[in-house]
């Protein structure tokens, strides 16, 4: 049988400040896929991303979004997330005055019915694969983290809240190898606990993929998917960056 899209894009235009970003993308994610979206900086990864999630200083000019059978541009930013799209941030935002632990209960809460003893359970076997101790979630949001813990804390929060398709932004920037290792395990341990689990990875590096194996890789230049193929394009990546493909699409 023949896996449901989870999310399918065609012909996304999309600006910021009167300059045209997205061009043109066309993907189509099924049920269950990994996919890595790789390109140099500039190319238009991220901002695909913040267009998913409905971040307002992005524009749509052209195209659909389809996810989970629905019209994504007709729900609110907070909507798309109780639908069960994640975004994990490249640059995660401090807040200060907001504890952690109960920021956490608070959005489990909105997306599924949960008691506070069922909640503080899981929240300690997912502290526990992560190799954190509870004090990592009674701090306030993000404050006084090491950039490596923020990327960790917001591995802890798909944890939790166990998306339908988890956009990960970057995630891998800034993380030394143990810490890579660490949040690539936890999003096989969510592909292994939910077969429907999907994931698109934004990253411009290789090594995230090594652990993460994608069913897919399209490298994006100049607001477009320029290629798309398997793994052997990661290798490529790896070996001759992305030199190829300025020469190829100029």
């Amino acid at each position: 049988m023949e896996k449901e899209n989870i999310l399918e894009i065609k012909d996304l235009y999309a600006s910021a400040e009167n300059k045209e970003i997205l061009k043109g993308i066309n993907i189509t994610v099924k049920k269950g896929e990994i996919h890595a979206l790789m390109g140099q900086n500039g190319s238009g990864k991220s901002t695909l991303g913040y267009v998913l999630t409905g971040h307002p200083k992005y524009r749509l000019e052209k195209g659909t979004i389809t996810f989970n059978e629905k019209n994504l541009l007709e729900l609110k930013p907070n909507e798309r997330a109780k639908e069960g799209l994640f975004l994990a941030f490249q640059y995660p935002t401090e807040i200060q005055g907001v504890n952690y632990s109960h920021f956490l209960y608070s959005i489990v809460k909105a997306r599924r019915e949960i008691n506070p003893i069922d909640f503080h359970k899981e929240l300690a076997k997912a502290l526990e694969k992560l190799n954190k101790d509870p004090s990592f979630v009674n701090r306030h949001i993000n404050l006084g983290f090491s950039g490596g813990e923020k990327k960790v804390a917001e591995i802890l929060q798909l944890m939790i809240l166990k998306p339908k398709l988890a956009v990960m932004d970057e995630t891998d920037s800034g993380l030394d190898v143990n810490a890579l290792k660490l949040v690539a395990d936890a999003i096989n341990n969510e592909k292994k606990n939910n077969p429907e689990f999907s994931a698109v990875i934004i990253t411009h590096y290789p090594k995230m993929l090594e652990y993460v194996k994608p069913d897919f890789v399209h490298v994006m230049h100049n607001g477009v998917i320029a290629v798309t193929g398997d793994f052997s394009l990661v290798n490529k990546i790896e070996k001759e960056g992305y030199k190829w493909l300025e020469e190829k699409n100029g």
